[in-house]
């Protein structure tokens, strides 16, 4: 009796560890898949047209995270955020992705993980969470004038990194 027992208590653990692993994130690659969003239909680029995106423009704060910080919020590839951690939002970069941040008010840059989708507002090139907009100086302003830049694409295996321009290209 006691070794029934084992084995059906080993086939409900590999059944729940199943299930468990299943809830994680559920992308493989990049996320690239077209959305709609307010009315709004999205396409995001494909993998060689983000590793070359540089675009300067508004740049706003947001935070996911609820009850003060509290309850993580989601992100579109299903990770969990706090405002406490480096991220961001863009409408069209595929997911994940890696950008550098550039706030053109005060110099100040960041290297940061997009995950997210958004902002949603007309004007605005990307979303960061409240403490990459402390570390980039501008929380209290709320928007500011940035550039962003692909530093790359993917995670893992299916990571791609942007060409670095060097000063032989000039020649």
């Amino acid at each position: 009796m006691a070794w029934n027992t084992r084995v059906f208590m080993m086939m409900w653990v590999s059944i729940l560890s199943m299930v468990l692993v299943s809830c994680g994130p559920s992308y493989e690659g990049y996320m690239t898949r077209s959305y709609t969003v307010r009315g709004g239909h999205y396409r995001p680029m494909q993998v060689e047209q983000a590793l070359q995106y540089r675009e300067t423009g508004i740049a706003s704060w947001y935070d996911e995270s609820k009850y003060f910080g509290l309850k993580r919020g989601n992100t579109s590839l299903g990770e969990k955020v706090m405002p406490w951690h480096v991220s961001a939002a863009h409408k069209t970069l595929p997911l994940p992705c890696v950008v550098k941040v550039t706030n053109l008010s005060n110099g100040r840059s960041l290297k940061m993980r997009v995950n997210d989708r958004g902002p949603f507002i007309d004007g605005r090139i990307i979303d960061v969470t409240p403490r990459a907009a402390s570390k980039l100086g501008f929380k209290k302003h709320g928007l500011t004038e940035v550039e962003v830049e692909v530093v790359s694409v993917g995670d893992g295996k299916h990571k791609r990194k942007a060409k670095k321009k060097s000063w032989f290209a000039w020649w």
